[in-house]
Formats: structure tokens, sequence, C-alpha cells
């Protein structure tokens, strides 16, 4: 049974998609501990009613740390739960080098975009503009491992999802967090399968 740590930012949904799949079989695994930078994140609470350590860890400046020394923090938190792998769901900061190169190969990171495309926060959005602008056809989402750029590490997963003309930005977003939902799960299934 592998063992995962969530990292989380806010609602939690492809953290709700891990639990479930844990919970079903889907993924032999079990999800160790869930920590979000947010102390009010609606994630943790789902990491409580799932019986999962739900660690708030505020974000840096909060505890009077530069980005290294909150990197150091998040480190010791995590060390304890031996994880597997390390999955940022929805985690809205940076992992710095000390942190990356700390856990090598046991991060993943889930990226509302295709490899190369809309780097960074607001992709659905970019993505979105971008279409409107007849730039581009489509979007999609990716699993990645975390290196020490931005939405840069080597490729696990991707899924493309198609952009109506119809679409408002609210309708791609919904079918983005479908679309990540299942590939998240799939992404770390496959992952476990490899390594067993």
């Amino acid at each position: 049974m592998k063992r995962l740590v969530v990292l989380i930012s806010g609602y939690g949904s492809n953290l709700q998609a891990i639990l479930d799949a844990c919970q079903r079989g889907e993924l032999p695994a079990q999800v160790v501990a869930v920590i979000s930078n947010k102390a009010d994140a609606f994630g943790l609470q789902r990491a409580i009613d799932a019986g999962v350590p739900a660690i708030p860890l505020p974000f840096y400046k909060e505890l009077h740390l530069d980005r290294a020394g909150y990197d150091e923090v998040l480190a010791e938190v995590i060390e304890p739960y031996q994880p597997d792998l390390i999955v940022c769901a929805g985690w809205m900061r940076i992992l710095g080098p000390g942190f990356v190169r700390r856990f090598a190969g046991k991060i993943i990171n889930l990226h509302p975009a295709l490899p190369g495309m809309f780097p960074g926060m607001h992709s659905i959005e970019a993505a979105y503009q971008a279409f409107r602008r007849g730039e581009i056809q489509h979007t999609g989402v990716m699993v990645h491992y975390v290196d020490e750029g931005v939405d840069t590490g080597p490729v696990i997963a991707t899924r493309d999802v198609p952009i109506y003309p119809t679409d408002t930005l609210k309708d791609l977003e919904q079918r983005i967090h479908q679309t990540e939902h299942e590939l998240l799960v799939e992404a770390i299934a496959s992952l476990i399968m490899r390594s067993s």
C-alpha cells in the first residue's frame, strides 16, 4: 500500500477524487496526511471527514519565515509520514529547490494546461482567452513530476480538453476540473503500477 501526502490550498475536489479512489480500491494507496498552506481551506475538512490527519501550515509570511525556511518546515512536517508520493493537488505555491531535491522523484503536480502551455496561475482563464483570440483549438490537463521550474517537470500523463464556441469560462473550468479528477487518479495508479 503506497503512502500519499497530498498538498492543497483550497476546496480540495482533487483530494476528494483521490480519497474516493482509495476507498473504492481503485488506488492501492492510502492518504496519510493532507497539508494546506491556507488554514481555512475546505480540503482540510475533507481530510478530517476521511479520518486523515489534516495539517494547516499557513503561508510563510504568517509564520515569519522566508521561502526556504517555509520549505524546511514543510519538509519536516512531511518526513515522518514517509510518503511514497507527494501529490500537489491544487497547491498554489512554488516549492523551492531545496525541497524538490530532498524529495526528488517523489513530488507530482496537477496542472490545468498542456505541457509548455500557460504555466503558473490562471491557466484556465489564459487558455479561454487564447481560444477566443483564435490562437488555440483546445486546452488540457497534465500531471508531471515537480522540478525546479514552474510546471516544467517530466510529464506523466496528459489529456486534451475541448473548448466550444458556446463555452463560458465557468463551462470550461467545470470540464477541466472533471478531467483533472480522472487524470490525477489514473496518473497515480500508473506510477504505483510502475513501482510495484
